[in-house]
């Protein structure tokens, strides 16, 4: 496991945080029984299996 060897001064800890930035899920079409929905892309096979139901 990596280990930091130094201390990170808290600007720029906080400068590395900033740049850090969460994207929306890619969501693809599926048809359940039916019935069309969109999930998210890596939940779209485990949908078409049966595996997860799809929240409509």
């Amino acid at each position: 496991m990596a280990v930091s060897q130094r201390k990170m001064s808290r600007s720029n800890t906080r400068h590395r945080q900033v740049r850090w930035k969460a994207t929306t899920a890619q969501l693809a079409p599926i048809t359940v029984d039916g019935t069309s929905y969109r999930v998210p892309r890596r939940l779209a096979q485990a949908c078409e299996r049966g595996l997860l139901r799809p929240e409509g």
